[in-house]
């Protein structure tokens, strides 16, 4: 039963460009966060850096993106800072700070984005000069773009971590205060498995066999103050549930063949289906860090209840919390978003 916490239903998730880009091949952050642990005084000191790109405070959530000008300037950014806040599950943020966990520090993230082309000129100019964005088309169709998707999950900043806590009818305000919207499904599949090349479908945005440790999928839930995660509740989950989220990016060869990073781990996020009979309606897809706890690859059976697994592919298609984008309010601290923009 959903279970609401202020004005926001709180339910139980088990998820928890025309050009090929090149990918760093020198260094792997991912490979670094499964190293053996550190010593006991040098994690305390990589682990406070880590910890330091976490967000404390409303204000310096937003100061991580930038919304387009308009008439009502003022109303949009009066209502946005309604939005974000640190002080639980009822405001979008990037997790409890108290709970949460990070691995990877920002200078590390960018020493494994070296060398790479995130965006060409070309790109950005197809995008309507939007930053960080790429154009998506179906080459093997020949077609043109239609739309463009943020390379990363919100704020969509390189290095920066996702925001979660992200309820669907508020990130879709989020995008349009930026001259975007949320993502249909449709897109964000075709960003995930196609091909610029006009090459064949993949399963997955790095390849066709499910690997948990390509991306910040291999992480099993961790107890925090000696309590599991307990995610009946929005509450209960804001005070049990580490957000074990990662830098953007920080995971070099989760990038889908288009540059759309993190399609598979780190956040899940919210986008929009069509449905017959409601209308356009939330889904909530991709998996989160602790997908090695319910993964299943293509073909394989569901395991016995009472723990769901799934196959975290491109075209999956779940029915997770689906409610009208009018009042759409599942929250969770796994669960962010991304922008894409239609091309005129």
């Amino acid at each position: 039963m959903p279970i609401r916490v202020g004005r926001w239903h709180a339910r139980r998730l088990f998820v928890a460009g025309f050009v090929i880009l090149a990918v760093s091949p020198a260094f792997s952050v991912a490979q670094k966060a499964v190293l053996p642990p550190l010593t006991p005084d040098a994690c305390d000191a990589h682990c406070a850096e880590a910890m330091s790109n976490h967000r404390n405070s409303r204000e310096e959530l937003l100061t991580l993106f930038t919304i387009a000008p308009s008439s009502d300037q003022a109303a949009s950014l009066q209502r946005l800072n309604r939005f974000f806040g640190v002080s639980g599950p009822g405001e979008i943020n990037q997790g409890n700070k108290e709970m949460a966990s990070h691995l990877i520090t920002k200078q590390e993230c960018l020493k494994g984005l070296e060398g790479v082309v995130l965006q060409t000129p070309e790109q950005k100019s197809a995008c309507g000069g939007a930053e960080m964005m790429v154009p998506i088309f179906d080459a093997a169709k020949h077609q043109s773009p239609k739309f463009c998707i943020d390379i990363f999950e919100f704020p969509n900043k390189p290095c920066e971590l996702p925001v979660v806590w992200s309820p669907p009818t508020e990130t879709a305000v989020i995008c349009a205060s930026q001259g975007k919207r949320l993502c249909d499904q449709n897109e964000w599949n075709l960003a995930c498995r196609a091909d610029p090349k006009g090459g064949p479908d993949w399963a997955y945005a790095y390849g066709n066999e499910l690997d948990i440790t390509i991306c910040n999928t291999n992480k099993p839930h961790r107890r925090t103050n000696g309590r599991s995660c307990n995610a009946r509740s929005a509450r209960d989950a804001w005070n049990t549930c580490s957000t074990q989220s990662e830098p953007s990016g920080s995971f070099p060869k989760c990038r889908s063949r288009f540059g759309v990073y993190d399609q598979s781990g780190n956040v899940a996020e919210v986008m929009t289906r069509r449905d017959a009979n409601s209308g356009k309606v939330s889904q909530l897809k991709g998996s989160a860090w602790f997908y090695k706890e319910v993964a299943r690859a293509p073909g394989f059976p569901q395991t016995k209840p009472p723990r769901e697994t799934y196959p975290d592919t491109c075209n999956y298609d779940p029915r997770w919390h689906v409610e009208p984008m009018s009042n759409a309010g599942h929250i969770n601290y796994h669960l962010g978003f991304r922008c894409c923009k239609s091309i005129e």
